[in-house]
């Protein structure tokens, strides 16, 4: 009949009791019943909503739900049914857990569709999200600088562009061809100084003055020189171009750069002039002990080398077990130093003179390595030896593989965020038609955008639909249907 009501039956206040009210959610495909008792326990999420929204007309159910059937009281949902499985445990469980294998980011988007707060989610899931955060704002941080490296500001004074030009010159080695070309001198030189710094301790290529004393040939000096002032050049170069110069002055690498350089010039004004100063044994011996640390310039290399970027990273994660392997070690050799020394006073010609003496005896067995300076002579010294270089192999083999999973771990994640980088950015050159993500002005605009809070090109980003969408580059909120793949 056309005036019967297609709503569910209400009791004589006008209204249906929401604890006994039972109702049918069909998301994706699959069917669940709900009870009012269990989703009345959190009032505020979309589910809970369902129920009071029932004698509110079709307006307040469509705003809810993408489709009903007033018939079967079932409510339908156009979204992912494997997070639904999981956020539904909420009126059970009170706590939300994350399957493995569905992305964190789309479980969250999910959460907030049903308007469930992330307070629910279990601490071993949120884990899962933040490090997922950190991609995305690292892919973020990648897509950022690769547009402004693209882009050109005609607004900028010419000593700007210029410098922006210098810095993209020494620091970007994938921005230009003549960017690659110095990278690749710097790396010769970084190499061809420290062959030579290892040629001038060769005895037969060194060089007697006037004073007896032996120094280095003046050809390997003149090529040291040269290599010197090149890195000079560069840091020079670097820090004068650096859009911030006291970040640039405190970086790792950059105060490598200054012990690389710093030991020539103070050498230098010590041979001049600070023999009228002081002694010439104190020179000679201050010059030597510089001398000694131009090996800081092979550190250089890690500039040049995401290998040995990645290994400094993974020692970093791996602090905790390398303090295990400390330990291990540290206890190990105080026991077996001590019962060395302690069976081997019965030789008459020991070579455990003290317990402090056999911590090196200890050091060199557990970790295998035995330059027999010092031996066990008895019987239960050479039993004691064996079983600290049985339990050195143990401690030494159980910290290593957490540092090399770090290691891979690292390295396979910088892959993948690189990837991901280069994927936005042929997205959104796709969609803008052009065959550059930048270089004019008006093309920079119409990447960067009117609005500074929220730049144009993230809109870009989402038209394209990636699988690695930056959500943290747009304020906007973006829901994925079940339709979607998230890879």
């Amino acid at each position: 009949m056309a005036g019967e009501s297609r709503f569910p039956d209400v009791d004589s206040n006008g209204s249906e009791k929401n604890e006994d009210i039972e109702i049918i959610v069909n998301v994706g495909g699959m069917r669940q019943v709900l009870y009012g008792e269990n989703l009345n326990q959190y009032p505020a999420t979309r589910l809970a909503q369902l129920i009071n929204c029932l004698s509110g007309g079709y307006d307040s159910i469509f705003s809810l739900c993408d489709d009903y059937d007033p018939g079967k009281r079932e409510f339908y949902f156009d979204r992912d049914p494997d997070a639904f499985k999981c956020i539904i445990d909420i009126y059970y469980f009170g706590e939300i857990h994350m399957k493995k294998g569905i992305c964190p980011i789309c479980f969250k988007n999910e959460m907030e569709f049903w308007k469930v707060d992330l307070k629910f989610l279990d601490d071993c899931c949120k884990t899962h999200l933040s490090e997922k955060k950190e991609e995305l704002e690292e892919i973020a941080r990648r897509v950022q600088l690769i547009l402004d490296d693209l882009g050109v500001d005609a607004s900028e004074n010419r000593w700007k562009r210029c410098q922006k030009y210098i810095w993209k010159l020494m620091e970007k080695p994938e921005s230009s061809y003549s960017a690659r070309v110095i990278a690749v001198l710097s790396f010769l030189f970084i190499l061809i100084s420290s062959v030579v710094m290892c040629m001038g301790t060769i005895p037969e290529l060194q060089i007697v003055d006037s004073e007896g004393n032996h120094v280095e040939h003046p050809t390997l000096d003149n090529i040291e020189t040269a290599c010197i002032g090149w890195f000079t050049l560069e840091y020079v170069l670097r820090l004068i171009s650096s859009p911030n110069k006291l970040h640039f002055v405190i970086s790792f690498m950059n105060i490598i750069d200054v012990f690389a350089i710093l030991p020539f010039y103070v050498s230098l004004i010590l041979t001049h002039l600070g023999a009228g100063m002081m002694e010439l044994t104190n020179v000679q011996q201050a010059v030597q002990a510089l001398r000694i640390m131009r090996i800081a310039r092979i550190f250089k290399l890690a500039r040049h080398s995401t290998g040995l970027q990645t290994l400094t990273y993974a020692l970093k994660r791996s602090f905790k077990e390398l303090g295990l392997l400390l330990m291990y070690l540290a206890v190990g050799i105080f026991v077996f130093s001590a019962l060395g020394y302690t069976m081997e006073q019965s030789h008459p010609e020991t070579l455990f003179k003290s317990i402090p003496q056999s911590f090196w005896w200890a050091i060199i067995t557990m970790t295998t390595v035995g330059y027999g300076d010092i031996y066990p002579k008895t019987t239960l010294g050479k039993l004691n030896a064996a079983t600290s270089f049985l339990c050195g192999v143990i401690a030494i083999a159980l910290p290593i593989h957490p540092i090399i999973n770090n290691f891979v771990r690292y390295y396979n994640k910088q892959r993948v965020l690189e990837t991901a980088a280069k994927h936005e950015l042929e997205l959104m050159e796709l969609y803008s038609g052009e065959g550059k993500v930048g270089g004019s002005k008006n093309e920079l605009e119409d990447l960067m955008g009117e609005d500074k809070e929220r730049p144009s090109w993230s809109r870009q980003l989402k038209v394209s639909h990636s699988d690695t969408f930056i959500h943290l580059l747009s304020d906007e909120k973006h829901y994925r249907t079940r339709l979607q793949s998230c890879k």
